[in-house]
């Protein structure tokens, strides 16, 4: 048998098995699915923001995707020094759907006052997100704890 011959049969078997270890798993792009999106609402980036969320999306309120987006892009011309804190509580993940806990604090500037959106200094909002796999990705399908308002 040939070097290359060799080196082919070598890269075959091996090949999977990095990439079993080198590609994330669910819990992990989760995580980075949060921590992606609160980046993009502290940079007010709406597309950032909505790339994060299934066009299927529904919540407790009769927000649909587009009426969600709609709110977010007039919250980001309303307020400015955005920042968001949160602590996933809670993850579970079984058979492309994932059921996430997540204690949220959301501080904003609007005109000259400062103060929380969401939660507060004593007590965080609890929020539990549905999200859905898609193809490889995760996205976020429903909310359930947002006040009315939002």
């Amino acid at each position: 048998m040939s070097r290359k011959s060799i080196a082919l049969l070598t890269l075959i078997f091996v090949a999977p098995v990095i990439v079993y270890f080198l590609w994330p798993s669910d819990e992990a792009r989760i995580r980075t699915l949060f921590r992606e999106g609160a980046r993009a609402i502290e940079n007010r980036n709406v597309e950032d923001v909505m790339s994060k969320v299934s066009f299927s999306y529904t919540d407790e309120h009769g927000l649909s995707y587009l009426y969600l987006r709609k709110l977010m892009e007039k919250a980001f011309k309303e307020v400015e020094d955005i920042h968001v804190n949160y602590d996933i509580t809670k993850l579970d993940i079984m058979d492309g759907k994932a059921t996430a806990g997540v204690d949220v604090r959301v501080a904003a500037t609007r005109g000259a006052e400062r103060g929380y959106m969401l939660g507060d200094a004593e007590r965080p909002l609890h929020i539990t997100f549905t999200l859905d796999k898609e193809r490889t990705k995760w996205l976020i399908t429903r909310t359930e704890g947002l006040p009315r308002w939002f």
